[in-house]
């Protein structure tokens, strides 16, 4: 009897030490509801600032309004020109794909579901963020750069001419209101 106890007692035993060994700890997902989006550089574009675009030879104002929304998921950057009526207006939401390990811009303005449908991506360098589109009538690029001196902003909007050369679309700069 006190040979199958002993016998039951070590079986029991090694199965207890295996079974630990072979099972491991639940891994947090690396994006989720738990896995805030927190980010030195952009919690610089939070709060007011008045747009200042050079775009085709002309300016533009614009007001700019940025907070983080979504559980601090997404920061949202909502931008309109000062016109009365406004013309242009956009509502950007800057987000990070943390299995990817980039940035992801959803771009959404007055021009409609056919330019909002493209995701930009983004990779950090620095004090730059340099987002790439691909739209469908070729890629498109807005790199923020952000100037610690100055406390202000540049948007430097590219884009792929019809003989393949990168052309400057629009340039923006930001300061605080």
């Amino acid at each position: 009897m006190f040979r199958k106890f002993l016998l039951f007692t070590v079986l029991l035993f090694v199965c207890l030490v295996k079974t630990g060994r072979t099972q491991t700890q639940p891994q947090e997902p690396l994006d989720g509801r738990n896995h805030i989006f927190r980010d030195e550089l952009l919690d610089n574009l939070v709060g007011d600032w008045k747009l200042t675009r050079k775009i085709r030879g002309q300016s533009a104002e614009n007001t700019v309004k940025v907070e983080w929304l979504l559980n601090h998921q997404f920061m949202l950057i909502h931008m309109k020109d000062v016109r009365n009526p406004s013309e242009y207006e956009v509502m950007a939401y800057i987000g990070y794909d943390n299995t990817s390990e980039r940035y992801v811009a959803h771009w959404i303005d007055v021009f409609g579901g056919r330019f909002s449908e493209t995701l930009g991506y983004g990779k950090r360098s620095g004090n730059t963020v340099k987002f790439l589109f691909e739209y469908p009538d070729g890629p498109f690029t807005n790199t923020f750069t952000w100037n610690a001196d100055t406390k202000s902003w540049v948007f430097l909007m590219e884009q792929k001419n019809q003989s393949g050369k990168w052309v400057i679309f629009a340039e923006d700069t930001l300061r605080r209101q």
